[in-house]
């Protein structure tokens, strides 16, 4: 069977890849899955379902909701609430099954619908194969009473938002956390417009939302964790002491200063890292990034007595080597950060909260704080037309320790074929911008030689 499912649920082009009728499919597969692995404490499992704010969400819903409700799950709507609001409540109401219709970052024309099991986790390889092994099966509908029921769950925004703020400590003499601090938030006209802002608020801060006007086609349509420049002119404009952009599912958060200088996933993991250590929430004094972090986020770590554990690229990968360990804090570059005592996945909003948290609690300025880290200039080439998966060859091996040895301490090499392309990714960071630039270039070169595909 072709595999439907990719490293974060199933993503394709609405109506196009991705109808109605699979999503209705998906939710009957997904429902007898659940029933068939046992465990249900209630007369009817129970599901809850979130999107976000793109036109074909709606559409996708229905179906969703339908197919579930056909095979005798109990729905619980949430509409539209972020990534992880739905994995907060899918834990918080004792669900017995999450599911998210979202795309995250892609452009509005995608959607996709991600699976959440019970704690608001996601489901593992295994589950996903069951479901698409359930896919266009016969089996016996459910009649009369045993069909599920479906409502609304009215006070979502309100529960998410308030645990949200709950994760702060609260200052000495009981004001609000973020008070007297001003930030702009950018919610990329998707799933955190109505919630972020509020959350901002309510623990103290002066919010100037934009992106913050979703209108079902404008989702990270110029605005969001992927188009910073909106940010970057509003802190400066309105003179904030800083700015936050999520996502369209707002499961990522990239920050910038008050200068409107970007402050990347890297720095955002530096500057919990430390205050987590600083307050004995760090477990074990250990970071989960991913290969692509910069290498002067370990250096900045390794100063500070904290480890780095790399684990390949994924959101997916970093949370299964935080519960490996049990690790609380990891991330990638992008702005997935998971903070685990708080959260089940990335929060955008979460990150943001925390981080302000920490300027508020330092007295220092976000530019200030993002200075533990210093980010080595990185140089990623894409070679393409090339056999991904002879990266062993002699040749390349030996031009890749090559580089290592010029660049000793001071940098690293990483050579990553891609998943899904014929492509083989060269990485290289370096001291200097030039240096990183000409290793990079003369590795992409022997493997454009040595790699090509014939014919």
């Amino acid at each position: 069977m072709t595999r439907i499912f990719g490293t974060d649920g199933v993503r394709g082009l609405a109506n196009g890849q991705l109808t109605a009728e699979l999503a209705l499919d998906l939710g009957v597969a997904a429902a007898r899955v659940l029933v068939e692995h046992g465990g249900i404490d209630r007369e009817r499992p129970l599901a809850v379902v979130g999107r976000d704010t793109r036109i074909s969400g709606q559409f996708l819903e229905h179906a969703v909701v339908a197919g579930l409700a056909s095979a005798g799950v109990d729905v619980l709507r949430l509409r539209v609430l972020p990534t992880p609001g739905v994995a907060y409540l899918t834990d918080a109401l004792g669900a017995d099954l999450g599911v998210v219709i979202s795309a995250s970052h892609n452009p509005m024309p995608d959607n996709g619908i991600k699976f959440l099991a019970r704690g608001g986790v996601k489901l593992d390889d295994a589950l996903e194969r069951e479901i698409e092994e359930h896919l266009d099966q016969d089996w016996d509908r459910p009649t009369g009473a045993a069909v599920g029921r479906v409502q609304p769950y009215g006070p979502c925004v309100e529960e998410y938002a308030a645990h949200l703020v709950a994760t702060l400590d609260a200052p000495a003499g009981g004001s609000r956390p973020l008070a007297g601090l001003t930030v702009v938030l950018d919610c990329a006209h998707g799933a955190a417009s109505v919630v972020g802002p509020r959350a901002l608020e309510e623990a103290g801060a002066r919010v100037i939302a934009i992106g913050a006007e979703p209108d079902g086609l404008n989702i990270n349509d110029g605005y969001g964790s992927t188009h910073l420049g909106p940010l970057q002119r509003a802190v400066v404009e309105h003179g904030a002491d800083a700015g936050f952009a999520v996502d369209g599912d707002a499961d990522r958060c990239l920050a910038v200063d008050h200068t409107g200088e970007l402050v990347d996933g890297d720095q955002i993991m530096a500057i919990l890292a430390l205050g987590m250590k600083e307050g004995g929430r760090l477990v074990d004094d250990t970071l989960v990034a991913t290969v692509m972090s910069n290498l002067g986020l370990g250096l900045a770590l390794s100063a500070a007595g904290i480890e780095m554990r790399r684990t390949a690229v994924g959101d997916r990968y970093v949370l299964e080597e935080m519960r490996r360990g049990g690790y609380s804090l990891g991330g990638e570059q992008s702005g997935h950060v998971i903070m685990r005592e708080h959260a089940t996945t990335g929060d955008g909003v979460l990150t943001a909260l925390h981080l302000m948290q920490r300027m508020a609690r330092t007295g220092r300025s976000l530019r200030d704080l993002a200075a533990v880290m210093t980010r080595l200039p990185q140089v990623l080439i894409n070679v393409g037309g090339v056999d991904r998966t002879r990266t062993d060859d002699p040749a390349v091996l030996a031009a890749v320790a090559e580089a290592e040895a010029e660049l000793g301490a001071t940098g690293r090499v990483l050579l990553r074929p891609s998943g899904t392309e014929p492509l083989v990714r060269v990485m290289v960071e370096a001291p200097t911008a030039e240096q990183a630039e000409a290793v990079a270039g003369r590795l992409a070169e022997v493997v454009r030689t040595r790699l090509a595909v014939s014919g």
